[in-house]
């Protein structure tokens, strides 16, 4: 099996230390992380990591399965990048009098979807976003033009095929219910005898 990109998606709760016990998990396995994004989900109280790798997916698969046995992990998924909406965002700072003596490279931006963010006498700041050979492409093309600075953030991606990860939350408590929940189908079995 060869190695090809992944991008390993991880729904935990917010806890301290968490980010280190995960990070030990590839260096342990020797997997260099490409990529790595952590924010809130969709869910209160969840967050989710975007992290991208190069590896087998059998190599993936078990990966999963081990960040998944850590104490605060709800879910781990793998998909390739086909299986994903993603995009990079990029920043771009450049000499601002060659913006300003050569349209020619103010074209270009325009070419490529950027955008200026900071405009001061001695340099400008473009902000692109696209996925990285998209952004790698605009960096060839600044570089003839005094390219001063280049900074590209780590992935985000949505998983094309999920309805959302509260839809599964709801999933797992059906198949695993808590205490509370167990609970309240006790009460209402109660409340329904007694009205009957």
């Amino acid at each position: 099996m060869s190695k090809k990109e992944f991008t390993v998606t991880v729904y935990t709760e917010n806890q301290i230390g968490l980010l280190n016990r995960i990070a030990i998990i590839f260096s342990r396995r020797k997997i260099n992380i490409e990529s790595m994004n952590t924010s809130p989900s969709e869910v209160e109280g969840i967050h989710r990591f975007t992290i991208v790798i190069n590896e087998t997916e059998d190599v993936v698969r078990k990966l999963c399965r081990q960040i998944e046995k850590q104490v605060d992990v709800l879910k781990a998924y793998y998909n390739t990048n086909d299986e994903i909406v993603w995009q990079e965002m990029a920043l771009y700072k450049v000499p601002t009098d060659v913006i300003v003596e050569k349209v020619k490279v103010e074209r270009l931006l325009r070419e490529y979807g950027a955008r200026a963010v900071v405009i001061r006498k001695d340099y400008t700041v473009f902000e692109a976003t696209g996925q990285r050979d998209e952004t790698d492409k605009l960096v060839a093309v600044l570089e003839p033009y005094g390219l001063i600075e280049f900074v590209r953030s780590a992935r985000v991606a949505i998983i094309k095929a999920s309805h959302g990860f509260h839809e599964k939350l709801k999933e797992f408590e059906q198949a695993d219910p808590g205490e509370e929940l167990i609970e309240n189908e006790f009460l209402n079995k109660q409340s329904e005898i007694f009205t009957m």
